[in-house]
């Protein structure tokens, strides 16, 4: 046999043992993780719908020691659905009534704001103070290592990152988490689209594999408009053309209306199509614009409260926020107030007071607040 024989079966007799040890080093180290995860406990948020309800077929199926946890926020609440998932799932479930912390902390908030002329988003307000506070608190009953949900986004060494899916992400709704809930929090839908979840709840023989999701504000089973009125009794006044401060008309309420809306104004005689550009709360006057005077809506800062950051990344540049959940972000630059946050950026419509504003470092959501101010070239829009 010549040299170059030799040298060629040894090299190939390395090259064996050498792959042969990479593949038994990835077979041991997933039989480690798999020993990890039987260990571990999670409490995951079951709702009854398909989302929740898939994300603990996942944990389940990699060997979580799942238990499902139900909350009772309101009277009219059906828990049959979670109670069937967690059955046909053979996990241990807990339903637990929490009416009362929601009513405070959710609802009250919620009808206070519209009162104070203000648009509130309810589902972080839930998200923030009630449902992942409480099963944070579950986590910690149950001894459980993680918490759980069916929300879209992605948690990486404790850090928010948008999820793979940009349309479905949903770090808008949880940039108001705590730093200890984030450390905890599990999101196994990530990566995941739709019509795979609910093939997966189909195939684990569901009963919410087909069931809608959820779009509305969880508490309203009436029209939206109907519960404000039934909620605020709100008074009539005059709506005020802002560019010649002339009245046009009479409005049935401040609260049924937020900035830049276009529907239900029922003004009579306008030539241009009319939308809200503010209110005066105390003199209860609705201002609009007509046409092309959008400039009414522009503005190019804001002060927010309630801040709730992550880590120190608005110290960093080519950051981004958007103002509403459907908004496409846009680059702004962030200045730290005491505990306030200034928010400066180019012209942006309709940013509304009692919104949230989520800040994002590229796919990293590091934080957000909710907006107290709106304002241009360095003064407070007067008709906010």
């Amino acid at each position: 046999m010549s040299c170059f024989s030799r040298s060629t079966k040894n090299l190939n007799k390395k090259l064996f043992d050498l792959t042969f040890k990479i593949i038994i080093n990835k077979i041991e180290s997933k039989k480690k993780l798999e020993v990890l995860i039987m260990n571990k406990k999670v409490v995951v948020g079951i709702s009854g719908g398909v989302d929740s309800a898939v994300a603990a077929v996942l944990l389940k199926n990699k060997g979580y020691e799942v238990i499902g946890i139900t909350f009772v926020f309101t009277d009219d609440f059906d828990s049959k659905d979670a109670k069937l998932v967690c059955e046909k799932l053979g996990i241990e479930h807990h339903v637990i009534d929490y009416k009362k912390e929601f009513k405070e902390k959710v609802i009250d908030k919620f009808i206070s704001d519209y009162k104070k002329g203000i648009t509130p988003n309810p589902c972080i307000m839930c998200n923030r103070y009630v449902k992942f506070k409480f099963l944070y608190d579950a986590s910690v009953k149950f001894n459980a290592d993680y918490i759980a949900t069916g929300h879209y986004a992605k948690v990486i060494d404790n850090h928010l990152y948008k999820s793979s899916d940009l349309n479905k992400d949903q770090t808008y709704f949880l940039c108001e988490l705590t730093k200890e809930e984030l450390s905890k929090v599990l999101f196994p839908l990530e990566g995941i689209e739709k019509d795979e979840v609910r093939k997966i709840a189909s195939d684990a023989g569901l009963i919410n594999a087909n069931k809608k999701d959820s779009t509305d504000v969880c508490f309203i089973t009436s029209n939206f408009k109907n519960y404000i009125n039934d909620a605020i009794k709100d008074n009539k006044g005059d709506v005020i053309d802002i560019t010649s401060m002339k009245k046009i008309g009479e409005h049935n309420g401040l609260s049924r209306f937020t900035i830049g809306q276009r529907k239900g104004l029922n003004i009579g005689g306008a030539s241009d199509r009319m939308f809200v550009v503010g209110k005066d709360m105390d003199k209860n006057i609705l201002y609009v614009a007509g046409g092309s005077n959008t400039d009414y809506l522009l503005s190019d800062s804001c002060v927010l409260d309630n801040v709730n950051l992550f880590n120190d990344g608005i110290k960093s540049d080519n950051l981004t926020a958007k103002f509403r959940y459907r908004q496409t972000e846009v680059p702004v630059k962030v200045e730290k107030t005491n505990d306030k946050l200034l928010v400066k950026y180019d012209n942006v419509k309709s940013v509304t007071p009692g919104q949230i504003c989520a800040i994002y470092k590229g796919d990293e959501c590091i934080g957000g607040g909710i907006i107290l101010e709106v304002m241009k070239d360095g003064k407070k829009l007067w008709y906010l």
